[in-house]
């Protein structure tokens, strides 16, 4: 089954991280992710840009009408997630609270539901 994890940030606490400790935060995620792309169950990892490049994007009259995003007013927004394919919802808990950050920072983990394949 298939599972996206996800990882919440906001630019504070980025802002907040001490820039002599990020090579390192970077190397152990590096190092997760080539464990589980190993083990066939990572299919991708992606960390989004600030949420001040995002963009909301609907449609007026036919053509593509786009303004700023996010659309939540928040604080916090998704900084990163991760597309698992597990044998288990365990398994994708467990894989979840291995992520470099989860010790501080909770991963939200939703199953996925449907899938319309791209390769079709």
């Amino acid at each position: 089954m298939k599972y996206v994890a996800m990882i919440y940030g906001n630019q504070a606490k980025w802002d907040s991280f001490p820039a002599e400790d990020w090579p390192e935060a970077i190397a152990a995620q590096e190092a997760f992710n080539k464990k589980y792309r190993e083990t066939g169950e990572l299919l991708g990892a992606y960390g989004l840009a600030d949420a001040a490049n995002a963009q909301l994007v609907r449609r007026e009259g036919g053509a593509p009408a786009v303004t700023d995003g996010p659309y939540l007013e928040t604080k916090e927004y998704i900084a990163s997630f991760y597309l698992l394919d597990c044998a288990s919802q365990e398994r994708a808990q467990r894989i979840a609270a291995e992520m470099p950050f989860a010790d501080v920072e909770p991963v939200e983990l939703w199953p996925v539901l449907h899938e319309s394949a791209a390769d079709l």
